[in-house]
């Protein structure tokens, strides 16, 4: 039976339009930042210069908690809308509670996603704003990228005086937009003066890694340096060409000054937001800013920031990159879950995103939830290896029913893990009490934060690390070409970089078929690629889509203006 009937909720669009938005400076001052570290665009969006991550400094830390995930279905399971829903939960019990999230890609939200403001009475709003351009930081990103891009084709059309291999160029060009036919194509036909005929193509804008250098960097400083040690391509004899080589660096820097600074919004019941960065999941760190965390982490008593797909995704690369980037370490976990989630893992069921789950998966059946469990197990097993504190978030949906929410409960509680349900897509900050309490609790236990490997260990150690101690499986087998990778990186000096695993977010393994916990597995490298600026090296292991395509009837189709000039059909 279900405990939790609940009438249709209107849409989200709806919700957000009807909350009541605190002027920025209200909120602004509601979590003590200094009123003359904002800059407002409109009245409900600001821009927080660095010079507040020195102005917070005497003040307490928070708590730092990361919000993950168990392996989610295509359809995603809720994180952010957790996120945001604890952050209310934790105001709704009185503790001052700060979100750092990362900004939706605009590609996905005219694509089969549509937005990532989260959900229902738990939204980072105006939900519009967050998901249309915001204040421009992704068309930043976009337009450095490209400036390199063309910096690198007119160093070729004159002369070539660094002796850049045309073979060897690794810099391809981004925009924010899904499109399947810019993945390959070929640049520079036409006349003479056209250019340099190459082969060339397009990732999204979140795949760039001048997105992650947005995200990793710690000031002005750090991200001009890091900008300048891209690596766009090499040499005929093999050596690395970067854009400080290029004369490229300080321009992209000038473009990325203002993209540097955090945005300031604010959730349905005016709780403080930090929106900054919007590095890719599979790739890429996924992770929102460090210098959103570093001014969060002294502006409220919890620090919440969500990290994208699983705890073997995004969080392993919060634990063993993020928090040494930022020089934080975290108090406690929450693992996101969901009923179809598990069933999902449970092999019986597959769901296709864009489609309504099938009848027989939204039938009461407990057992099929059991079935699913291992992959639950797995990733409180990921988290407790960072020797942090996890806390089950069971994401309700109305057609849970309570015999399957009681599984979970259980389970988690047998593997040593406090665990909640909560309901704040329904309620707001009251659905998400229990899970706030319960996080309080974690953070006050006592642990000592443990990365998966030490900094100085080589690249190939490390990959071995995360596969073996963090997905479980028998080892790591490097094709010939990924272990030419290695070698020519350690030659180079990038030998000791942190890495991470381009894999699919569908399985802990490689293999989005192998559903639950697999073992009995190994890791295939099939290459390993360099992100110098980013500082991180990240091996290719299956076939990872960094240019999504757009599906038969696209999110784009709904999303118009009606006669008022309000945006309707966006989710």
């Amino acid at each position: 039976m279900r405990s939790v009937p609940t009438p249709p909720l209107p849409s989200d669009l709806e919700i957000a339009r009807a909350a009541t938005l605190l002027p920025i400076a209200d909120v602004a001052a509601a979590a003590g930042l200094p009123a003359d570290r904002i800059e407002p665009y409109g009245r409900h969006v600001a821009k927080i210069d660095l010079a507040a991550i020195e102005d917070l400094q005497d003040r307490p830390r928070a708590k730092y908690v990361v919000i993950t995930a168990v392996t989610p279905t295509p359809l995603g399971e809720g994180k952010t809308t957790t996120s945001v829903g604890l952050a209310q939960g934790l105001q709704h019990i009185g503790h001052r509670a700060i979100l750092a999230l990362r900004q939706p890609s605009m590609g996905p939200t005219f694509g089969i996603k549509g937005g990532a403001a989260g959900a229902g009475h738990s939204q980072v709003v105006p939900m519009e704003t967050l998901n249309l351009h915001l204040t421009g930081d992704f068309h930043a990103v976009t337009a450095a990228h490209n400036l390199l891009a063309a910096m690198v084709d007119n160093h070729l059309h004159f002369g070539n005086d660094l002796g850049l291999d045309p073979r060897a160029i690794a810099w391809r060009r981004v925009m924010d937009v899904n499109d399947r036919s810019l993945r390959n194509i070929v640049s520079g036909l036409g006349q003479r003066q056209d250019g340099i005929p190459q082969q060339a193509g397009f990732d999204i804008t979140a795949a760039s890694e001048v997105m992650v250098i947005l995200a990793l960097a710690s000031s002005l400083k750090d991200l001009r340096e890091r900008l300048g040690r891209i690596v766009v391509g090499y040499t005929y004899a093999g050596q690395p060409v970067t854009a400080e080589d290029l004369k490229a660096a300080g321009a992209m820097a000038v473009m990325m000054k203002q993209a540097l600074k955090p945005n300031l919004m604010q959730t349905t019941e005016n709780g403080p937001v930090l929106i900054h960065a919007g590095p890719f999941g599979n790739i890429a760190t996924g992770n929102s800013s460090v210098v959103a965390d570093r001014i969060g982490i002294r502006a409220a008593d919890y620090l919440l920031t969500e990290a994208g797909f699983g705890a073997d995704m995004g969080a392993e690369r919060f634990f063993n990159l993020k928090c040494r980037a930022a020089g934080l370490t975290p108090d406690a976990a929450v693992l996101v879950v969901t009923v179809r989630a598990l069933k999902t893992h449970s092999g019986r069921h597959r769901v296709v995103a864009g489609r309504p789950l099938p009848p027989e998966m939204v039938a009461e059946n407990p057992d099929d939830v059991r079935a699913g469990l291992p992959n639950l197990l797995k990733h409180i097993a990921i988290v407790r290896a960072f020797g942090v504190s996890p806390v089950v978030a069971v994401n309700r949906f109305p057609a849970d029913h309570d015999s399957e929410i009681d599984v979970i409960r259980a389970a988690a509680q047998e593997a040593g893990a406090r665990a909640a349900v909560a309901t704040h897509v329904a309620d707001g900050g009251p659905g998400a009490a229990e899970l706030a309490g319960a996080l309080v609790a974690a953070c006050d236990e006592t642990h000592t934060f443990t990365p998966t490997y030490p900094p100085e260990a080589p690249i190939v150690e490390k990959i071995t690390a995360v596969a073996t101690k963090v997905y479980g499986a028998d080892g790591v087998d490097l094709s010939p070409t990924a272990a030419k990778d290695l070698a020519r990186y350690e030659a180079l000096g990038y030998g000791t970089l942190p890495v991470v695993i381009a894999k699919t977010h569908l399985s802990i393994s490689h293999d989005p078929n192998l559903k639950g916990a697999p073992t009995g597995w190994r890791l295939p490298v099939r290459e390993v690629r360099l992100a110098a600026g980013a500082g991180y090296v990240y091996a290719i292991c299956g076939d990872i889509r960094t240019m999504p395509g757009l599906s038969r009837h696209p999110g784009a189709e709904r999303i118009d203006l009606d006669e008022d000039g309000q945006v309707v059909g966006l989710s």
